[in-house]
């Protein structure tokens, strides 16, 4: 199917399927619906990928829950499908007819539309996050939203501005961030608080592994067909694995140096260097970061990520304190001796989210990641530009500048904000020629 057939066979889809989607949930509520007596938390998937289908799962899997699949939007009707045969064997919780299913670039806003679905997961590409988030918020909907939550300092605004809605609204709001409901962690900074490891004076954090996913280009895909599909190696859709993946590591630093586990603390700057050994893919981003983050009191963090096959993987985190030595589940002084040692249970932490998102949402219990989730989302965007550039950023300059890099409206028919040369290949970012770009500004919106 050529682009233009295929938006115009999913304009009329989702013209019909809205209006049908539409007339069958007005008549029947859920929590907090038009129907409060109804106990049913109706879910609307958008992003239906691997991680997406992970959320759909988990979120239906909550012990006790009355909760039904009811909406389900993608780009790409393959991965309806496929996150539809995941759920087979939940069929009780499901209820997604053919005109609840949406097709395309513009899909997420016919479930977001829907008066009743209760709970959205955003699990698209994170470019697209900011805008669904923000537009989730104002349609009155709790959250459970993928990370990163942005990839420049327009998406963390927007989401900051989103965040504080959702607070007034009374929105439960979860971020995909999951160390931060894994016992293991929770208890090693529930001791770090108590002084058992001293002052925090450094940090190490680390993802080093091995090569990510690449999807060849198909026959007859234009380029934003291939860019949307070929996702994780476009900075638009991206923001590049220093915020796709090490996000993780990064917002572990700020929870263990910062506070409120609410609250989004974060570096003050960011210094470093990265590149791409491997240049057997055509990919715009980088597979190797370092970055040194600074934070207040004068504390140093060092961060390595890296997508490059050999060597040793490494995902951790690492921190020295003026008495011990915390890794993750232990505490040991400088000698070596034990401090403390995790020996609780330790529950999968990808369904102990959605378990407290159900029950936050039930209970009316306050609950809202999205603070801290911007906050480690920007940190790596910070990480990024200071890799990019080979300059030193500071985090509140950067986050109120004007740097844009998602378009709000692509189409299929759209040209991305990054094109190939006559040679087929994405610009590579180098610091000699690096630029903070606006697209609204550059003709791409």
């Amino acid at each position: 199917m050529s682009a233009a057939s295929h938006r115009a066979a999913v304009s009329r889809r989702d013209v019909i399927r809205t209006a049908a989607g539409v007339a069958a949930f007005t008549a029947a509520g859920g929590v907090h619906g038009q129907n409060p007596s109804s106990d049913t938390i109706r879910v609307g998937l958008i992003g239906a990928g691997g991680r997406g289908t992970g959320a759909l799962q988990q979120t239906l899997a909550v012990p006790g829950s009355n909760v039904k699949l009811t909406a389900i939007a993608d780009a790409f009707q393959s991965r309806v499908d496929a996150a539809l045969k995941a759920v087979e064997n939940m069929k009780d919780k499901v209820d997604c007819p053919e005109g609840r299913r949406f097709i395309g670039l513009d899909a997420a806003r016919n479930v977001i539309d829907l008066p009743d679905v209760d709970l959205v997961i955003l699990a698209t590409p994170p470019g697209f996050r900011p805008f669904h988030f923000d537009a989730a918020i104002k349609a009155g909907k709790h959250v459970f939203m993928e990370k990163p939550v942005c990839v420049d300092s327009f998406g963390a605004r927007l989401c900051l501005e989103a965040a504080k809605l959702a607070d007034e609204k009374k929105r439960k709001v979860v971020v995909g961030l999951q160390r931060r409901y894994d016992n293991r962690y929770r208890e090693t900074i529930a001791r770090i608080r108590e002084g058992v490891a001293g002052d925090i004076i450094g940090g190490q954090v680390y993802w080093n592994g091995g090569a990510i996913w690449y999807r060849d280009r198909q026959k007859d895909q234009n380029e934003m067909q291939f860019q949307v599909n070929n996702w994780y190696h476009f900075n638009w859709l991206c923001g590049d694995h220093i915020c796709e993946q090490h996000v993780h590591n990064i917002d572990v630093a700020n929870w263990v140096l910062g506070g409120d586990p609410a609250q989004g603390y974060h570096p003050e700057n960011a210094y470093g260097v990265g590149g791409r050994q491997d240049r057997s893919r055509n990919s715009e981003i980088y597979d190797h970061h370092a970055v040194t983050f600074s934070y207040r009191k004068g504390v140093r963090i060092a961060s390595q990520c890296r997508q490059v096959g050999g060597g040793d993987g490494r995902v951790n985190e690492e921190f020295q304190g003026t008495k011990g030595f915390v890794r993750i589940g232990q505490i040991t002084d400088y000698d070596g001796r034990e401090l403390w040692k995790f020996e609780g249970p330790a529950p999968n932490p990808y369904q102990v989210e959605h378990d407290e998102l159900h029950d936050a949402i039930r209970n009316d219990k306050p609950l809202n990641n999205a603070f801290s989730g911007v906050a480690a989302s920007f940190a790596s965007v910070l990480g990024r530009l200071a890799t990019y550039s080979g300059k030193q950023w500071d985090y509140d300059k950067a986050l109120a500048m004007d740097y844009r890099l998602m378009p709000e409206n692509p189409t299929w028919e759209s040209a991305p904000p990054v094109m190939p040369n006559a040679e087929g290949q994405y610009p590579l970012p180098m610091p000699a020629s690096f630029k903070v770009v606006d697209v609204t500004k550059l003709g791409q919106s």
